[in-house]
């Protein structure tokens, strides 16, 4: 795995803008005039050939005061010189992004420091996080550990910034959102290598994140500026005069505990805060301890970049079995979004009468009937399954192939181990590469331990050829056969790069297998009868179910939920808002019956 550069120091836009400057075809002549600003024309720096200068009105003295009052005595001319540095900066710096030295500690730039009340700041208590590099267990970054006194500051700031948010007009929180839109863009080579460096995700994937969660901040703008409220009229009811007129509307909820995982470490972070922030709330954030620094330069640099409001989003870094009870269960706090493990069911028993959204991982079945286009299926259980190592909620944890014997296996089977053979083994920064290393060795432990129970029980290793194989924290590709319901494959949710499959001779038992289990995220159903798809669809207890296509959360806007242990309420980008507002009712009491006349 590369070093990660953090950042190098670019000339000042002062040295860029006068001829002391020596970048591209600058004229060297005149390097020692640094009082001369030169013209910025097709990328380059150049005196004038009329060789005519405009010279600055003297008697301003001296100092940081003078160059300021200068510069706005030629505002016009140094502000298009300024924007030529910034271009040209901007141009040969690439990897130097303001969000990793805004962060991070200036004595210690692997060190990231809290957000709160819109302060940078290290921890009271002394001590930090270390998190290391999926790749190789090596340290990497390192975050503070929050104390209880600092998440109670979090909590006080983000509820005095609430009270002004909520007062801002919906279009100013909508800009607020577009300019974080466009800093993710900007700054989305230093946070796409921070989350390949910090939870393993190959670096296209991690770049594809950025942007994706650049689009749903604007896509949310969009949105939430066109949620309106209703009108009801009193005679609607039975019996009623229409002498009354309700005016609903849909209000912020107040301070929002967002909770995100590590897989997904900064769009499922800006599902929570992009919604919450157009509804009128504000937002005390806790990421992943994996994927901590992703949250931090992603969501708290980014909108500090982008001029949130003090106070506005708050986040804060430490172990979740020290703080999270604490955060989740603030006095403070007025709704909690959470997306985890089973550690989300004991949040929920936790948190009291506020409201919650949770999506807590599952069990996703991929049924495949006989009818099936079976090319286009074996892909999309491949690309189900392997996407990200398998760390995803919604990967293909199971695949169920209807067949009376085994008529369809001997198909499907050979298409799909040679589409998992294609896929390439390495590390986050390899080009093409498709699996990576899991998020950790206790993870990676867990995964073995249910291959070798399936394989001691009586299930067939068809990949990999020779015997599982696994090297650090990177697991090759593993399928398996024969999988059978006393197997703990059957149930429990691997979140790794592992495909157990299984046969059964009806729509019926399938239906009941995939039922069999506490989750019910998503499932699939792959077949060319849609009223045979319907029936299994309607059947499943999934809060949703692809048809001829691989589980998956998006695109944004889509609702996204789990039944049963899988998840509360819905997510995407309207569901998320109405989720994080409540219904308020204003009732007008007329004197008179008043009908409306065309």
């Amino acid at each position: 795995m590369p070093a990660l550069q953090l950042c190098y120091v670019s000339p000042s836009f002062q040295e860029l803008r006068s001829s002391s400057a020596q970048p591209r075809d600058m004229d060297k002549q005149e390097k020692d005039k640094p009082s001369v600003y030169n013209l910025f024309i097709n990328g380059q720096w150049k005196p004038s050939s009329s060789g005519k200068t405009l010279k600055e009105a003297e008697g301003v003295g001296g100092g940081e005061a003078a160059e300021k009052l200068k510069m706005n005595r030629r505002f016009g001319l140094v502000s298009v010189l300024l924007l030529g540095a910034l271009a040209l900066a901007a141009a040969e710096e690439g990897s130097c992004p303001s969000v990793i030295t805004l962060s991070s500690s200036k004595d210690k730039p692997s060190v990231y420091n809290l957000f709160i009340n819109g302060q940078w700041k290290p921890s009271s208590s002394g001590k930090t996080l270390k998190i290391k590099a999926p790749a190789n267990d090596t340290e990497i970054y390192e975050v503070q550990a929050a104390t209880q006194g600092e998440i109670d500051e979090a909590f006080v700031a983000a509820k005095d910034a609430q009270k002004l948010w909520a007062k801002t007009p919906l279009w100013k929180r909508a800009e607020l959102l577009k300019k974080a839109a466009t800093q993710l863009r900007e700054q989305a080579e230093a946070i796409s290598v921070v989350i390949a460096n910090e939870v393993c995700k190959p670096k296209s994937a991690a770049m594809s994140e950025v942007l994706r969660t650049a689009d749903l901040f604007d896509y949310t703008a969009e949105e939430g500026v066109r949620i309106g409220g209703d009108l009801y009229t009193s005679d609607s009811f039975q019996g009623e005069k229409r002498n009354k007129l309700a005016l609903v509307q849909r209000v912020p909820l107040g301070v929002i505990v967002a909770v995100p995982p590590y897989n997904y470490p900064l769009n499922l972070a800006g599902s929570k805060i992009a919604p919450a922030l157009i509804a009128g709330n504000s937002v005390v954030m806790k990421p992943p301890s994996a994927g901590a620094v992703t949250g931090i330069v992603g969501i708290a640099a980014i909108l500090d970049l982008a001029g949130a409001p003090k106070g506005l989003v708050n986040v804060v870094t430490g172990r979740g079995s020290e703080i999270g009870d604490y955060l989740t269960q603030h006095k403070l706090a007025n709704a909690v979004s959470f997306t985890g493990g089973a550690t989300g069911l004991r949040v929920a028993k936790g948190v009291g009468m506020i409201p919650l959204q949770m999506e807590l991982g599952g069990k996703d079945p991929a049924i495949v009937l006989k009818d099936a286009n079976m090319k286009a299926t074996a892909k999309n259980i491949v690309k189900g399954a392997f996407s990200y190592s398998g760390q995803r909620c919604t990967a293909v944890k199971i695949l169920i192939i209807v067949e009376e014997k085994d008529e369809i296996s001997k198909e499907l089977i050979p298409m799909i181990e040679e589409g998992v053979a294609k896929l390439k083994i390495g590390q986050p920064f390899d080009e093409g590469v498709d699996i990576t290393a899991v998020i950790d060795a206790k993870s990676a432990s867990f995964i073995k331990g249910l291959v070798d129970d399936a394989v001691e029980k009586g299930a067939t290793m068809l990949l990999p050829k020779g015997g599982y194989k696994q090297e650090g924290n990177l697991i090759h590709p593993v399928m398996l056969t024969g999988i059978t319901k006393d197997m703990q494959l059957m149930c429990e949710e691997q979140f790794g790069p592992v495909l157990p499959i299984t046969s059964v001779k009806t729509v019926e038992e399938a239906i009941e297998l995939a039922n069999n289990s506490p989750m019910g995220l998503q499932a699939s159903v792959f077949t060319q009868n849609i009223d045979q798809a319907i029936y299994i669809s309607d059947a499943l207890q999934a809060g949703t179910v692809q048809v001829n296509g691989a589980p998956a959360r998006g695109p944004d806007h889509f609702p996204f939920q789990g039944f049963k242990d899988s998840g509360i309420g819905s997510q995407g980008v309207r569901w998320s808002i109405e989720a994080m507002t409540k219904v308020k009712s204003t009732v007008l009491n007329l004197a008179q019956e008043s009908y409306t006349q065309g």
